[in-house]
């Protein structure tokens, strides 16, 4: 490793030490995020041509511009789909569109409501994206539990469950998606070898959690009345909600047919949504004094969490620096080398590897370095391809910007860093070996 890119990683761990301590320093993540994106782009220009050999010359900013920007498209259609998917869930819930969501999920008990959001997550996870997932849960977390302490244990156990929904299916993590278009799993594969795996790696958290959570759960008049309040009758709330949520499970169905980009998809259903409402809107007698104006897409626009963009923006630039000087690639052969081929051991530590960097560089860095066989461990649905859906997915709940939904979570909900380590990164952990244990008790007695 040469001087520059061991500078390059230390500026990265400096500013992942300071993510961190958040708490503690009172600086925003996302005004560190920025600067280390700024920050490792800036050592890589002190001699690109190590890294880029054709970046020499007159040639040497088209070169570097283009990688850039290559990077730049790859992370912008991952903000563009947060964005979107922010503002549909976003305007549904304005508009009553997760009421009767709420009234099936209410109940007094606490361990009962903790029991409801996990396995709903789960499996909406599957079907949408945990992603998406992890943004409507929250929204309707927020009209069931009041209390912000005991909501954030919810959140947390969210992160956990739509990370391991997403692992056992092929459309439910970009990982997978990624690992399935490649050809190097099926649907059916991944689904039948990893669905009780990672059901293992959910349900030990949740009961974990379960046992901090006493007493019943009280709802404020305030609650109920942004529940019922709605200028839109009870057929337009549910053409919204059927609109918004149909839309979301569309998503990976429009990009089976087109072939396009998932942001795409998620622009197509926000444009719809966006019609929609400003018809239902505008055929509102007196809309400005019912508070129709701020229920419209328009105005919900303008509320977008623009520090959690920003904070994916700098993470998600500064994690594709550390792979165009191939720190992920040489992390990836060494783990190979000194593990002598135990493709448990490897997929296991790439999946602790990807709750501190960004999982998808370590599943595209391991699809470019990890040849497919025609049998054995490295064959198609083999046994190195499972544990990396597996474990690139559930790995990222260790720690809350492991993942996406842990971003997005901890963006709205307000979770810091350290909390979330010390209450809740042991018990993902565990979670996770468990279901490492029963894929390789499945592997070993069943398949």
């Amino acid at each position: 490793m040469s001087t520059l890119t061991l500078a390059i990683v230390i500026v990265f761990c400096i500013g992942y030490l300071f993510i961190a301590i958040e708490s503690v320093t009172k600086i925003n993540k996302a005004a560190i995020a920025l600067l280390m994106l700024v920050a490792t782009w800036t050592l890589f220009m002190i001699s690109p041509d190590s890294y880029l050999p054709t970046a020499i010359g007159e040639q040497l900013a088209a070169v570097v511009s283009e990688v850039i920007e290559r990077h730049l498209g790859s992370t912008s259609t991952t903000l563009f789909f947060l964005m979107g998917a922010m503002t549909i869930v976003e305007l549904v819930d304005q508009n009553g569109g997760f009421n009767f969501v709420r009234d099936v999920m209410h109940t007094h008990s606490k361990r009962g409501l903790l029991w409801r959001i996990t396995f709903m997550t789960f499996f909406l996870s599957a079907i949408l994206d945990n992603l998406t997932t992890s943004i409507v849960m929250i929204m309707i977390l927020r009209k069931l539990v009041s209390d912000h302490k005991d909501r954030i244990i919810y959140a947390s156990l969210v992160i956990i469950a739509a990370n391991s929904g997403g692992a056992f299916s092929p459309i439910g993590d970009v990982t997978t998606i990624m690992l399935w278009n490649k050809g190097v799993i099926t649907a059916l594969g991944v689904i039948s070898e990893l669905l009780i795996p990672s059901i293992v790696s959910m349900v030990i958290p949740a009961y974990v959690l379960s046992l901090t959570l006493k007493g019943s759960l009280t709802f404020t008049a305030e609650q109920a009345q942004t529940v019922q309040a709605s200028d839109l009758t009870a057929t337009q709330r549910k053409v919204i909600f059927f609109l918004g949520v149909g839309g979301l499970i569309f998503v990976p169905i429009f990009k089976s047919i087109t072939h396009l980009p998932p942001f795409v998809g998620i622009l197509l259903v926000l444009g719809v949504l966006w019609t929609v409402t400003e018809v239902f809107y505008a055929h509102l007698k007196e809309p400005e004094e019912k508070g129709a104006m701020q229920k419209r897409v328009s105005q919900m626009l303008s509320r977008i969490d623009m520090s959690t963009i920003l904070f994916f923006l700098g993470i998600l630039m500064a994690v594709a620096c550390l792979e165009t000087i191939g720190v992920l690639t040489m992390l990836g052969q060494g783990l190979n080398e000194t593990f002598d081929g135990n493709h448990y051991l490897i997929t296991g530590i790439i999946g602790m590897l990807s709750s501190i960097v960004d999982n998808v560089p370590l599943v595209a860095g391991c699809m470019g370095m990890y040849p497919v066989a025609p049998t054995g461990d490295m064959a198609v649905n083999g046994i190195f391809w499972q544990l990396l859906a597996y474990c690139a997915g559930v790995g990222g709940s260790m720690l809350i910007i492991g993942s996406a939904a842990g971003v997005v979570v901890m963006g709205l909900e307000k979770i810091t860093f350290g909390w979330y380590m010390r209450h809740i990164s042991w018990i993902a952990f565990v979670g996770y070996i468990a279901g490492i244990l029963c894929y390789w008790v499945e592997k070993t007695y069943i398949f």
